[in-house]
């Protein structure tokens, strides 16, 4: 497959899934948007449930939101590349972050490269990513990529990756991600695919 040749910076957009702060969810999303910044010229956004929650929870129509969240929705479906992560909670993702991805345009993301990732007090819940991230990006037809990053509470210090397991596990996936995001031309995403 030919490689895409993108004239711009990469356009990477990171969503953590977390309702408070300080947060290793979002720890972990700055870590990954950082080894993105490093290996390619790209601009950087982050989505944080937490900031956007309030304007978020008990909307029901997309036209009832706030410019905040219309404004991470924009970024969301124009992305070249996706990391999104999620505290493991009730074995399953925030319901501000899933209900944040219900107001995303269903074909937005056809074809988006999306990076998975969790975050969960013990090892336990690693699963998650399989289980039940991947399957919602599915629904989105995404190109969810193969490496997804797990990490539990062991893993941070003071809300930094201060394992260096994890950091190489992070190195990997980015390294492994980025060739794909250059090979993917962006598609014609809109409600008549």
């Amino acid at each position: 497959m030919p490689e895409l040749t993108i004239d711009r910076p990469l356009s990477v957009v990171g969503v953590s899934g977390s309702t408070h702060s300080p947060s290793k969810t979002t720890a972990l999303v700055e870590n990954i948007l950082g080894v993105v910044a490093r290996e390619r010229v790209a601009d950087t956004h982050l989505v944080e449930i937490d900031r956007i929650g309030p304007g978020l929870a008990g909307t029901v129509q997309r036209s009832a939101l706030p410019p905040s969240v219309h404004d991470a929705l924009h970024r969301i479906e124009t992305a070249d590349l996706l990391v999104v992560a999620s505290p493991v909670y009730r074995a399953s993702y925030t319901g501000l972050f899933k209900h944040l991805f219900d107001f995303v345009e269903q074909y937005s993301l056809v074809g988006t490269p999306v990076l998975l990732a969790a975050t969960g007090g013990s090892e336990r819940h690693g699963l998650m990513i399989e289980h039940q991230l991947r399957p919602l990006f599915g629904f989105f037809q995404s190109l969810t990529l193969p490496n997804g990053i797990y990490a539990s509470d062991a893993d941070f210090t003071d809300y930094r990756v201060s394992n260096v397991e994890l950091q190489e596990r992070i190195d990997t996936a980015v390294a492994r991600a980025l060739p794909v995001v250059a090979r993917v031309a962006p598609e014609p995403r809109s409600a008549y695919f």
